[in-house]
């Protein structure tokens, strides 16, 4: 492990499903923060992180169990402040000297209220302004005698040891989840915590920005560097960072296989290749990939057809480079914690056409990810620091296998010219009414199925298409957006009067689960 450039905070992750929120509270206050599995953090990782800050997540299981995750007692030896958060706080009072038993009657899941019981104390700031705050709780288990030096700060009417510290060591333990936004105030517990904790919020994009280049020039040295270019946003940051850095040693391939939205070609060469100047293969495929998909309706079968033709296209445009050592990735955060899986067990497989999974591997590679640090928040602002069009950085994300997914059955050309047309109609609609920016992701998908309609006097026969649109934070839920019944005349009817071939809208108001937000 390198030495820090920053001051860090170490989470350390016993499971919980809400661990990544954590992070995401800390970033926002520009604080550099890592989530690492409990069975990963031993007594050599913690003095190799010099963590300025430990915070231990929730989680599922009970500290009762023999087999329960532990953190290193070590970690009670830093010297460092440690918030320790529901099944965080039931480990540390267990190690500490405290009790923790089960249910009888004080399982806790949902909103709960939690009120004063001691003098405030710095980590509490700018809370009980009122008489209580509303808190989220998950939890079976409960603290029912606390560790030696702890005392009682606060208390809900299941959990009479709901925040609880001993401030002569830094040492805090709350039974509810801050990070979540059922608990409104508790971004200002973390802001208060890293506060004491001596972090002085110099997690910049600038200072990001600076540090990468640094590594980047570190790392490829006089090689050559390759970057697969799909237009999104996260290779797209990726790219204008590593020719910042390195220039002309690097080159983007961009592919276009046939299945892109209205004119996104066009617009992803003419602003790498004429604005940013940079060295960029466009390896019009579309006749490859199209060719391949003809007759094929199965999800799965499209899926694999696209990813597979993706890597031979990409290693035969990338061979006209010549001696480049490295492949670039627009790798995130998010993707490096969930190859880690908590249990030890297999994480959930990321489709083909996601990534590239076994090419650098295949073409003998080494990877360049700059953005494996961030988050998808953090790489639209770095994106922003870098000169990327507001407009650009702020696009829906689109997914690797674009239009096939939004094209269930058979894909024809046909059927592609005109879903292009009836997406690029909904999405400037969206547009037009002020709404894309409250939106996660919005499309059209063309249904398999043709409809009877009636055109002035004359019957028609045409495809039926669904607007989809969600909002979201992270994309692993969602749900649909509230449009009027106004917007969605006036969409429909935009939609059937201008692109042929249509003659019936529907909405889409599944959320996810039971859902998913694409169609295949």
């Amino acid at each position: 492990m390198s030495t820090p450039i920053h001051d860090r905070l170490l989470i350390i992750d016993f499971g919980s499903q809400v661990t990544q929120l954590i992070a995401r509270r800390l970033r926002e206050l520009n604080v550099y923060c890592e989530i690492h599995p409990y069975q990963n953090v031993s007594a050599a990782f913690l003095a190799d992180f010099a963590p300025k800050a430990v915070i231990l997540s929730g989680g599922p299981a009970s500290v009762l169990t023999d087999a329960s995750p532990r953190p290193p007692v070590e970690v009670f030896d830093l010297g460092v402040p440690v918030l320790g958060i529901c099944y965080g706080q039931q480990v540390m009072m267990h190690m500490l000297g405290g009790t923790v038993e089960s249910g009888h009657g004080t399982a806790e899941f949902g909103r709960a209220y939690v009120t004063p019981s001691k003098t405030k104390i710095n980590l509490l700031d700018g809370w009980f302004d009122s008489d209580s705050e509303q808190v989220w709780m998950s939890h079976g288990d409960h603290v029912s005698a606390i560790a030696p030096g702890f005392e009682v700060f606060g208390t809900s009417p299941n959990a009479p040891f709901a925040i609880t510290a001993d401030v002569s060591r830094n040492f805090f333990a709350v039974q509810f989840h801050p990070e979540v936004h059922h608990t409104p105030n508790g971004a200002r517990l973390y802001e208060n915590f890293v506060k004491l904790a001596g972090f002085t919020g110099d997690w910049t994009m600038s200072a990001y920005r600076e540090e990468a280049i640094r590594k980047i020039r570190e790392q490829v040295g006089d090689e050559k560097v390759i970057c697969g270019l799909s237009g999104g946003v996260d290779s797209s940051v990726a790219a204008v960072l590593i020719h910042e850095a390195i220039g002309d040693q690097l080159t983007c391939v961009f592919v276009d296989n046939g299945l892109l939205r209205q004119n996104e070609a066009e617009e992803v060469v003419t602003m790498f290749r004429d604005h940013y100047n940079m060295p960029l293969i466009h390896a019009d495929e579309q006749e490859l990939f199209l060719g391949e998909l003809d007759g094929q309706s199965d999800p799965e079968t499209k899926r694999k057809i696209i990813g597979r033709l993706f890597i031979d296209v990409f290693q035969k445009h990338a061979a006209e480079v010549g001696g480049a050592k490295f492949l670039a990735q627009g790798t995130l955060y998010p993707d490096v914690i969930e190859s880690v899986s908590f249990s030890g067990g297999p994480s959930v497989t990321i489709k083909s056409h996601h990534n590239v999974g076994g090419l650098p591997e295949k073409m003998g590679l080494k990877l360049v990810e700059p953005l494996r640090e961030l988050f998808k928040d953090e790489v639209r602002s770095l994106g922003l620091e870098l000169g990327l069009p507001s407009s650009f950085i702020g696009r829906h994300p689109f997914p690797g296998p674009g239009l096939a997914i939004r094209c269930p059955g058979e894909i024809t050309r046909e059927k592609l010219g005109t879903l292009r047309k009836a997406d690029a109609v909904y999405i400037d609609q969206i547009r037009k009414h002020g709404l894309y920016d409250e939106i996660w992701q919005a499309f059209v998908a063309i249904l398999p199925v043709r409809t009877v309609g009636v055109m002035g006097d004359g019957r028609t026969y045409d495809f039926a298409c669904a607007l989809r649109a969600v909002t979201s934070v992270d994309g692993m839920t969602a749900d649909y957006y509230p449009f009027s019944h106004e917007f969605l005349g006036e969409t429909a009817t935009r939609i059937i009067n201008e692109v042929q071939g249509i003659n019936r809208v529907t909405y889409d108001i599944t959320s996810k689960p039971p859902g998913t937000i694409e169609w295949e």
